[in-house]
């Protein structure tokens, strides 16, 4: 159902797409948007080496919502941000793709635990990230994303 990696030599081990979706901010989500247009939105992200899932947090409503509300199915890029051999112009990126279904998180206390693990891939300072759980927490929409074909590959922008 799923497509592999064309150029099998390009292709990045499991763990490889592993270790970019722990160590990377952030990626694009692509959903079938509105007229059956694909829209894809940069969103950070949390992933979860417990159960494999992504986790995003967002408004309760909007574009990307209602679009998810009519078809659960996504793709989620991440690419990490490269590096240049010695003496080469061009950039080789590894990136990887993770199709899944996507739902709301409706525990919010599971939520909320969720959101502090996101905040915390950007600030360590806790009393920031309780003051904006408290502030915002009741408004935020927690979604996971539950991959059913992660891909991952190496290009060298030649």
């Amino acid at each position: 159902m799923f497509r592999e990696v064309v150029r099998k030599k390009n292709a990045i081990t499991h763990d490889e797409c592993i270790k970019i979706l722990k160590t990377e901010l952030r990626g694009v989500l692509s959903v079938i948007g509105d007229e059956g247009y694909p829209y894809g939105l940069p969103i950070n992200y949390y992933y979860n080496e417990e159960n494999g899932s992504l986790y995003f947090h967002s408004g309760k409503s909007g574009h990307k919502i209602d679009s998810i509300a009519n078809c659960d199915k996504v793709s989620f890029c991440v690419y990490d941000s490269g590096y240049r051999e010695e003496g080469d112009w061009a950039l080789n990126i590894k990136s990887v793709i993770v199709f899944g279904k996507i739902r709301a998180v409706n525990d919010f206390d599971r939520a909320m635990d969720i959101c502090r693990k996101l905040s915390y891939k950007f600030t360590s300072d806790s009393e920031y990230v309780e003051k904006e759980i408290a502030s915002f927490g009741k408004n935020t929409l927690c979604l996971e994303l539950i991959p059913e074909h992660v891909t991952g590959k190496k290009v060298k922008e030649s």
